[in-house]
């Protein structure tokens, strides 16, 4: 005889292997085909690429440049290079590693976000990142590339729910992971968790190793790492990322706990 309720279930749907956010997808084709082709042109057509759209911060301080009078675009590209800056990348090595962490921390955001806040919050967080590199080497002739400032970002503002008790890493700690509602903790409540501060605090020493001293030339890394990009970066997606999470507060949101009741809307304290 059969069961009457398990004729009822719904079919089983197996999950998709391949599972990428669809903006994650669309971002990382994006940035692989234009390395792909700047990669098979010639010489010339990578300079011209280079210069009008990297990152010099001598744009924002021709005064003390040599070759600012030369950089073409005038305040256009100062506007616009902020941003196409991520889409370059200085060798295939370079994307790779990038391609990597953008998969594994832009999907969890993705897909919290939707396509046009985690867009927005990407692309921020990569200005952000020129912004202090700028700040920080004013009138600088050396090009910045690559996607490495907004994937900080990225790494982020993930450092505000992945240690939470139903998120991806809640079980560190001694606490089992939890099924409950996602949530956010606060950018206070973030930095009282000893897991995000150690999370912030291996990232951003393994920045300023590799970026601002020998140990890069030690292990075979030949161009520079702007690791103040990186850290600007960083920091505008651990701070902002509040504003853009559509997921909204419980009445007893923070880390670890479960959250019950109804839900109260976007905490007023951020």
């Amino acid at each position: 005889m059969a069961d009457s309720f398990q004729d009822e279930l719904p079919p089983r749907r197996e999950p998709p292997a391949f599972n990428v956010p669809g903006p994650v997808l669309l971002l990382l084709l994006a940035i692989v085909a234009v390395h792909a082709v700047v990669s098979l042109g010639d010489w010339p057509l990578r300079e011209q690429v280079l210069i009008w759209f990297a990152l010099f911060p001598s744009r924002y301080s021709p005064e003390t440049s040599q070759i600012a009078h030369l950089l073409p675009g005038g305040f256009a590209a100062a506007v616009w290079t902020p941003i196409t800056y991520t889409f370059l990348h200085g060798g295939w090595e370079h994307l790779f590693v990038n391609s990597i962490w953008l998969l594994a921390f832009g999907s969890p955001l993705a897909q919290r976000f939707g396509a046009r806040r985690f867009f927005i919050f990407y692309f921020l967080c990569g200005a952000a990142g020129a912004a202090l590199h700028v700040f920080l080497h004013p009138g600088s002739d050396i090009p910045v590339v690559g996607a490495s400032a907004a994937i900080s970002g990225l790494m982020g503002g993930a450092a505000r729910f992945v240690f939470l008790s139903d998120g991806p890493l809640g079980a560190l700690g001694g606490r089992g992971a939890m099924t409950g509602p996602r949530r956010r903790a606060g950018i206070f409540a973030s930095l009282r968790d000893r897991r995000v501060l150690i999370f912030v605090g291996v990232w951003i020493g393994l920045n300023f190793l590799f970026g601002a001293t020998a140990l890069s030339g030690v292990l075979g890394v030949t161009s520079q790492v702007a690791w103040e990009a990186h850290l600007g970066g960083f920091l505008m997606g651990l701070l902002v990322f509040g504003l853009f999470d559509p997921l909204r507060w419980s009445p007893s949101g923070g880390p670890g706990n479960v959250g019950y009741g109804e839900w109260l809307g976007e905490d007023p304290r951020e």
